[in-house]
């Protein structure tokens, strides 16, 4: 039993399990990289932001979910957590869901843009996570160490980079070699676009791993 993780640039993730479930579409164009090609039985949009909620972009006539709370499914369990876009609880930026995804035996934490290194009562609320998809570019989101600090306050087995400098890119933040730099060379994995995951395939230490777009 496994699951599919397909990154489609930026933010945006579908991820494969007995439905297909996509978090944060972009419609490509508006922020300068190509337009994905989405399919969707559940769509999870983090935040109302322009490069997040592009929710016309899937098609399937899929559920659409951008509230904290719990939502069941044959076979998975989505759990929205409110969280904040900003370190000053929301002031700047507004709030965000992040969404951690029960799969498979496999649990996916989807941060959203997080503003800040979670603290205590949030992290009781995240809870045990195997997979983290983390952004790491800055600016908009905590940057490169204060995500590489959540990584390990959060502990997942696998954490994915998101929401970072690729080329053509038109939001101006950072590069996620500098959230690279901070691991050992042989902790960063680079992986395919897409990848399978098992339960039992998961690393015993904690692994980054970098999509190709």
């Amino acid at each position: 039993m496994s699951l599919l993780i397909r990154w489609h640039g930026h933010s945006c993730f579908e991820i494969v399990t007995g439905m297909r479930i996509v978090v944060d579409p972009h419609n490509g164009r508006a922020i300068g990289i190509k337009p994905p090609k989405l399919r969707a039985d559940v769509v999870l949009v983090t935040h109302d932001h322009f490069d997040h909620n592009a929710v016309h972009m899937v098609s399937g006539k899929p559920d659409l979910i951008k509230n904290p709370g719990r939502y069941q499914f044959d076979g998975v369990t989505i759990l929205g957590i409110g969280a904040y876009h900003d370190a000053v609880q929301g002031a700047k930026r507004g709030k965000i869901t992040m969404f951690k995804i029960l799969a498979e035996g496999i649990s996916v934490l989807h941060a959203g843009d997080l503003g800040t290194v979670p603290d205590n009562e949030l992290l009781e609320k995240i809870g045990s996570v195997d997979v983290l998809m983390l952004p790491v570019g800055g600016k908009y989101t905590i940057d490169a160490k204060e995500a590489y600090e959540t990584a390990q306050t959060v502990g997942a087995k696998v954490v994915i980079p998101m929401h970072y400098r690729l080329p053509g890119l038109s939001l101006a933040i950072g590069p996620v070699d500098d959230f690279l730099a901070l691991y050992p060379e042989d902790r960063v994995l680079h992986v395919g676009n897409e990848i399978e995951i098992s339960r039992a395939e998961l690393p015993k230490e904690q692994e980054v791993w970098v999509f190709t777009y």
